[in-house]
């Protein structure tokens, strides 16, 4: 499960990194119609979130000094996801300062 784990979080890492950087990008550009961030939307934003969640949940709990089998392990992992997702959804709802 570590090999899954740590896919989901490379894949999310890569996801976030797209979108941080892409954003940038098109704004520098000055073409917001090429922005990750608009293009994929509150659902692709919370996507990414829950692959980076579940990585890093279920690493922490694999790696944990505690000795946690492997179906608590993905029961954290899971929870993590979802809280993460809960946070992206939060935050894209915050108005910008």
């Amino acid at each position: 499960m570590v090999k899954v784990y740590a896919i989901a979080l490379v894949v999310g890492i890569v996801g976030l990194l797209m979108v941080i950087l892409g954003g940038a990008l098109a704004e520098n550009l000055d073409r917001e119609d090429k922005d990750p961030g608009e293009r994929y939307g509150t659902a692709g934003k919370a996507v990414i979130g829950a692959l980076v969640g579940f990585g890093m949940g279920g690493l922490s709990a694999e790696f944990s000094p505690l000795d946690l089998s492997w179906p608590i392990a993905l029961a954290i992992a899971v929870l993590a996801s979802l809280l993460a997702v809960l946070w992206v959804r939060y935050a894209v709802s915050q108005p910008e300062a």
